[in-house]
């Protein structure tokens, strides 16, 4: 084992290599399971070149296997296949590479298969991947619906097809991808990715046929799952038929049984929406006619009260009344009128018949000084004092010339 490394004492490449093929050499023989991705066997070559990957990781290693080991396999190996080998890692020093040397494969049986996606059903389940509450509603009119399929596949034509019968101003985008195989995850994946960040896709549609159950693996696989479940826009998962439940249908926020229902699904009836509006028109035209009823009916009923069916009726009463209080205040005002004269004439007789003046008119005098006071007694004026005399048609100045008594 050499010292410890410093950037004054670095180890060459070689001891590094050397050190990491001493501790895969430690780990012995293990087992493993992955993809066959790759497969190179060549007529009379000692040795076949097997490459294994890991779906979920997007990691690949290369394995060498005998022909012997190769044909004792329980099945041919083909490529797609899930397979459990048991294998002894080994490094090359010279290449830096690792690889892994096969004493026995098999392949993957459908109970292993279904079993596993029993416990990964359970696990997304239990981290709530499936709860209804997360489902996204799909938009009633969507400006542009993303599609992923395979290419030239009886799935893009049913659902374009179908969904362009029932609304034929609809846009696609299009991904088509692998959708079996060794990269049909990836490849779905990346597609989904670029769906999402389109700016007028609103919903995606992941589209595929029927098959075996094998087939349909890529659309169980956790990193699938896992890119739909974080996507903003909503997604239809369209795999298979009816009798088809890859595990995708459980995270998708809808899930259609066929292809063709995803087309029914995305985008609405134009012949249904034309008679569901036909019949919210003829609702409509009957709130508004029975409306109008109610009103008439109201408009009669009002017309038909005697104070509008002859207004000036009304008008004429009320007229009358106005002229006979008319007449009675009239009436009223000269009877008080004759009564307060009378009433007059009666305390202007008095008044006169109490009057000075009365008394003047019969003969009588009234004496005043100058100074406006009235002579009551003859002793009171001196000879020589001038008087005023007033009697009953004017006045006369006198001078005193003796007082008698």
């Amino acid at each position: 084992m050499p010292g410890p490394s410093s950037a004054e004492e670095p180890w060459p490449v070689r001891t590094v290599s050397r050190l990491i093929g001493d501790w895969v050499a430690r780990l012995g023989t293990v087992w493993v399971e992955g993809q066959v991705t790759g497969l190179s066997r060549r007529p009379g070559a000692s040795v076949a070149f097997v490459t294994l990957r890991d779906p979920a990781a997007d990691v690949s290693l290369t394995m060498t296997a005998t022909p012997a080991i190769l044909d004792a396999a329980e099945t041919p190996l083909a490529e797609g296949q899930q397979v459990v080998v048991h294998a002894k890692p080994s490094w090359y020093l010279s290449r830096g590479t690792l690889s892994l040397q096969a004493v026995e494969i098999r392949a993957v049986g459908l109970g292993a298969l279904l079993a596993r996606l029993e416990r990964l059903r359970a696990l997304l389940a239990q981290e709530g991947l499936f709860a209804p509450e997360r489902k996204r509603p799909l938009p009633f009119l969507p400006r542009v619906v993303g599609l992923v399929c395979g290419r030239e596949s009886d799935a893009e034509h049913d659902v374009v097809e179908n969904a362009r019968r029932r609304w034929a101003a609809v846009r696609f985008e299009i991904r088509e991808v692998p959708v079996q195989g060794p990269y049909a995850v990836t490849s779905v994946i990346d597609a989904l990715a670029s769906l999402d960040r389109h700016p007028e896709v609103d919903v995606i549609v992941v589209a595929r046929g029927g098959g075996d159950v094998q087939e349909l693996l890529p659309f169980s696989d956790e990193a699938l799952l896992r890119a739909v479940a974080a996507t903003r826009t909503p997604v239809v998962s369209a795999i298979g038929h009816e009798q088809h439940t890859p595990l995708l249908d459980l995270v998708a926020d809808r899930r259609a049984s066929t292809p063709t229902d995803a087309g029914k699904i995305v985008v609405p009836d134009v012949a249904e929406e034309q008679q569901r509006i036909l019949a919210l028109r003829r609702a409509a035209w009957r709130c508004v006619a029975q409306r109008i009823e109610r009103e008439q009916a109201f408009l009669n009923a009002a017309r038909s009260r005697p104070v509008l069916a002859d207004p000036h009726r009304e008008v004429d009463r009320r007229a009358a009344e106005v002229v006979g209080l008319s007449e009675r205040a009239r009436r009223v005002v000269a009877h008080r009128l004759d009564q307060e004269s009378r009433d007059v004439t009666t305390a202007l007789a008095r008044v006169t018949a109490l009057s000075p003046k009365a008394t003047l008119d019969r003969g009588y005098a009234v004496v005043q000084r100058p100074d406006g006071g009235v002579v009551t007694s003859a002793a009171g004026v001196e000879p020589g004092t001038d008087l005023a005399v007033r009697l009953a048609d004017g006045a006369l100045d006198v001078t005193v010339s003796a007082a008698r008594t």
